[in-house]
């Protein structure tokens, strides 16, 4: 019997996936394990397996097109067999669960609820003659235009007004074949002749307004959507402290002479950080509306830019890990992320978050916690600057670090003793080591 394929969801924030490629058409064999297509979620661009045997009978979603999560993608069953009253019943029970949502919303009054006055008639009055109507696509009560999201699509790029294109789908739907049969009505005989203009040539000057819409991505409206909601939810306070690096960058150089993989301050700041952690629960821990999650694993989202956006993969257990362990993991985990191969398990879990914009010459910032964690520390570059020492100016190498914290969680003082305790460990790097 033929099984009907819907939309997985491929990570914890999905809501729709974008087919970049189907590896499978319509009458292709196809087995359990079998890769169907590529799907570009939020978080990456990831392949969908088959579950089923047999023959691929149906796609329901174009290459570029984006698709709900549980809507229908595909039909897989015999050679032959007929899918249509299956299809059917799928939308049918799609369309009866949105149906049921839109009932729960309160339906706004309509205009002929609405008390009308009525003006005297005049006397004698012409009786009115009407314009002439053209059969136009039908809209919803709220006065949108019943249209397909790839319609629109096609509309938007051939710069088709939608209200003039008849629409030939249920209810009246335009749908693609709609706005690419479109032909636009020619003009009409009654409209009076314009005036002879007068062209009057001016001069063109060098450079032209211009500007590139792209669509936004599924990683880029995740973005958004998961900062938003913690900037605006989580009430943000910021810690700042300064670090002497000098024995950190003399013990780096000592350490990457005999390690087998060459040791950032980077990795040297994710080990600082999580055994300070260790020591303090509080900083490691959940806003959870009715409790607060206090972790006693230690596990640190590292924050990596790619081309269209940012993913921050974690490292698992950081605190029981060695700098080379925390290198050759972190080293790993970015060419991943930046080939857009990390799967979930890679990003889920994060119970702190480090973000470093060092190494492209920011001094210092502030950064916006990275749900569910209670908070961020931001990093900037090893600076060379005058320094006091023993009484002396001396050249000195300062790290500025700003920790965004959850005031709901953490206290200033909480954040400053674990600061005080993660500077202590990069200003003496060899009690990271014991």
């Amino acid at each position: 019997m033929a099984e009907v394929i819907r939309m997985p969801r491929m990570s914890d924030t999905m809501t729709e996936g974008v087919f970049v490629a189907w590896h499978k058409q319509v009458g292709d064999k196809v087995k359990s394990g079998d890769v169907l297509a590529e799907v570009e979620t939020d978080k990456a661009t990831m392949e969908l397996e088959s579950y089923d045997t047999g023959v691929l009978l149906y796609v329901g979603v174009e290459a570029g097109s984006a698709a709900p999560v549980d809507s229908v993608i595909a039909i897989i069953g015999k050679e032959g067999e007929s899918y249509e009253e299956l299809l059917k019943a799928a939308e049918a029970e799609d369309k009866a669960a949105a149906s049921g949502a839109e009932e729960e919303k309160p339906e706004a009054p309509k205009a002929a609820d609405k008390p009308v006055e009525q003006a005297p008639a005049p006397a004698e009055k012409a009786p009115e003659v009407q314009a002439p109507v053209t059969a136009e696509a039908e809209t919803t009560e709220d006065g949108r235009l019943k249209a397909s999201p790839l319609a629109k699509k096609i509309a938007a790029e051939k710069g088709i007004p939608l209200h003039q294109v008849n629409g030939s789908g249920d209810g009246g739907r335009i749908v693609r074949r709609d706005v690419e049969n479109y032909v636009p009505a020619a003009a009409s005989a009654e409209t009076p002749a314009k005036e002879k203009q007068v062209v009057i040539n001016i001069p063109t000057f060098v450079g032209e307004e211009s500007f590139e819409e792209v669509a936004v991505s599924q990683m880029r409206k995740t973005i958004a959507g998961r900062l938003s909601e913690s900037k605006f939810s989580a009430p943000h306070f910021y810690l700042t402290i300064s670090i002497d690096m000098d024995n950190a960058i003399a013990a780096r150089k000592s350490m990457n002479e005999v390690a087998p993989v060459k040791i950032s301050f980077n990795d040297m700041i994710v080990k600082a950080a999580a055994l300070s952690l260790r020591q303090h629960k509080a900083v490691n821990s959940s806003w959870l509306g009715t409790k607060i999650r206090y972790n006693n694993h230690v596990h640190i989202g590292v924050a990596v830019a790619i081309n269209d956006g940012l993913v921050v993969p974690v490292i698992r257990f950081a605190d029981g890990k060695s700098l080379s362990q925390i290198s050759a993991e972190t080293g790993s985990l970015a060419t991943r992320a930046r080939e857009r191969k990390l799967q979930p398990q890679d990003w889920e879990g994060n119970t702190f978050t480090i973000s470093n914009l060092g190494m492209m010459g920011i001094e210092e910032f502030t950064a916006i916690i990275n749900p569910p964690d209670a908070c961020i520390l931001a990093v900037g570059g090893i600076n060379q600057v005058p320094v006091v020492k023993n009484g002396q100016v001396v050249p000195g190498n300062i790290l500025k670090m700003t920790m965004s914290c959850d005031h709901r969680v953490v206290d200033g003082a909480t954040g400053a003793q674990f600061l005080q305790t993660l500077k202590g460990y990069l200003e003496d790097p060899v009690r990271m080591l014991v």
